[in-house]
């Protein structure tokens, strides 16, 4: 059963990142972006959370991986930051750099007693900060396409599968809070920043860090679905309801954004 588990893990987990890879070629990093911060990731992490532990022990955790979004926006302006001053080894670099940084701040909200409230509250605060902090970032679209190599494929599949897997079995070891944490990681937005960072250009990459963060309130939003959800109906249904919560949020920034005449230039 434990086996089974693991690959269902690593065939919905695989097929996410590269659908979002693909939406990055063909439409663009900036609509990658926003997507990137769709519920992906933290969805199934927690849906296994409850699959495995109990919905109680993923609602708990959801509280926490809304306020871990902070420390995952401290991943992207960590991989930013670098990714522009570092010339040489520079998606290495900023790799390690931006990964040292989400577990920093990760460890330092760890100590913070919060509730629902004060999470979306904080975390609200921080995604206005990071829209400011990338508001220079030029949207960049990938005008020469190039036939994905079956090595870039595999590179996808494993480090996807690796992140999931580890995230989940971490859980039995740890409490909710370190559990919502690291459900918070960016199990699938730091495949994809990679991927098209290593296939195309330093710009591209920014462009998905750029969008990123407004994208982050659909987890918010799905969050909160988790907490208010999982404990009454159960993670089958409660699952349902969060996502369908989520893209309407996605539905109503989009409504916003491209019919209300707020320009988005991409060069």
């Amino acid at each position: 059963m434990a086996g089974i588990l693991i690959i269902v893990k690593i065939l919905i987990t695989v097929f996410i990142v590269l659908a979002l890879s693909i939406i990055a070629e063909h439409v663009s990093p900036r609509v990658a972006g926003l997507l990137a911060g769709y519920p992906l990731g933290a969805a199934l992490a927690l849906f296994f959370y409850g699959y495995e532990i109990s919905p109680g022990f993923a609602a708990q955790s959801a509280v926490y991986t809304i306020i871990g979004l902070i420390a995952i926006q401290s991943f992207a302006y960590c991989y930013y930051v670098s990714s522009s001053c570092f010339k040489k080894y520079t998606i290495l670099v900023s790799s390690i750099l931006a990964s040292a940084g989400y577990f920093f701040v990760a460890w330092l909200l760890h100590f913070l007693e919060s509730g629902a409230l004060l999470s979306v509250m904080l975390t609200s605060l921080s995604i206005g900060l990071f829209v400011y902090l990338f508001r220079n970032i030029e949207n960049r679209k990938i005008l020469n396409k190039i036939t994905l190599s079956s090595r870039i494929l595999y590179i996808r599949a494993f480090l996807a599968a690796l992140f999931i897997v580890v995230i989940t079995w971490a859980a039995h070891l740890v409490g909710p809070r370190w559990a919502g944490l690291f459900s918070a990681f960016p199990t699938t937005f730091f495949p994809l920043l990679v991927i098209v960072h290593f296939t195309y250009t330093t710009k591209h990459a920014h462009t998905i860090i750029k969008n990123f963060p407004i994208g982050l309130g659909s987890i918010v939003v799905y969050s909160l679905g988790v907490i208010f959800t999982y404990p009454r109906f159960g993670i089958g249904t409660g699952t349902i309801l969060s996502l369908t919560m989520a893209t309407i949020y996605l539905l109503i920034y989009n409504f916003l954004i491209y019919r209300g005449g707020i320009p988005l230039h991409e060069s």
